[in-house]
């Protein structure tokens, strides 16, 4: 697409790279690897929106936009990371049953424009908010809180679970945005870009007509 930024999704989430396949963008993955470690005392909005804007910001080069997002479970203050085996798994699906938590998601872009005439680059360009859900798990008996951990689903997830495969069974009300639960929530996305200037939409891809994945 002549003229258009080249779109760079800096996440290894086979969840981000899916939402965006099912937009039918033209994009290609560029995970970006930095130290996670949460700071003392630093709030959870604070802790993924600092992430996501340091992915997003890691190696841009010009002629590129690269979006990234990073993704929490907050049950009350604490953040529920990615359990290390099926045991934590498990404890972390029996602290939510019944409860309601906060998912949230910031996502972040930066657009590098490519140099103008006489070789000088313009300035980059950088947007970044955070998106908000409730998630309220309905009642868990021990049996089922022992089976969904021991299927695995959630063992690479924040939270132990996913929202968009069989931990649906158990999510009893969601307040918010769907795709941010998933891990992207795509109207904070669209709404990023067009803040510097973009529009998601330019990335899809010309073959895919209106209405043909119907």
């Amino acid at each position: 697409m002549r003229g258009v930024p080249r779109l760079v999704l800096a996440s290894a989430s086979p969840r981000r790279r899916e939402l965006l396949e099912m937009l039918a963008l033209d994009f290609v993955v560029r995970p970006a690897d930095l130290d996670e470690t949460r700071r003392r005392g630093e709030a959870a909005e604070a802790y993924v929106s600092r992430l996501a804007r340091a992915k997003a910001a890691h190696r841009v080069a010009a002629g590129e936009c690269v979006l990234a997002a990073d993704t929490s479970v907050v049950l009350g203050e604490e953040i529920l990371g990615k359990p290390r085996d099926r045991a934590e798994a498990e404890t972390m699906v029996g602290r939510l049953a019944g409860r309601t938590h906060r998912v949230l998601t910031a996502v972040a872009v930066a657009h590098q424009p490519a140099p103008g005439r006489g070789g000088v680059a313009p300035e980059r360009q950088a947007a970044d908010e955070v998106a908000t859900t409730e998630v309220t798990f309905c009642t868990m008996t021990r049996r089922e809180i022992s089976w969904y951990a021991g299927t695995g689903e959630g063992l690479d997830k924040a939270g132990a679970y996913a929202v968009q495969g069989i931990g649906a069974l158990f999510v009893e009300r969601l307040v918010g945005n769907y795709t941010n639960v998933v891990g992207l929530p795509l109207p904070v996305l669209a709404r990023c870009l067009r803040r510097i200037g973009l529009d998601l939409l330019t990335w899809r891809h010309p073959a895919v007509a209106v209405g043909a994945e119907r």
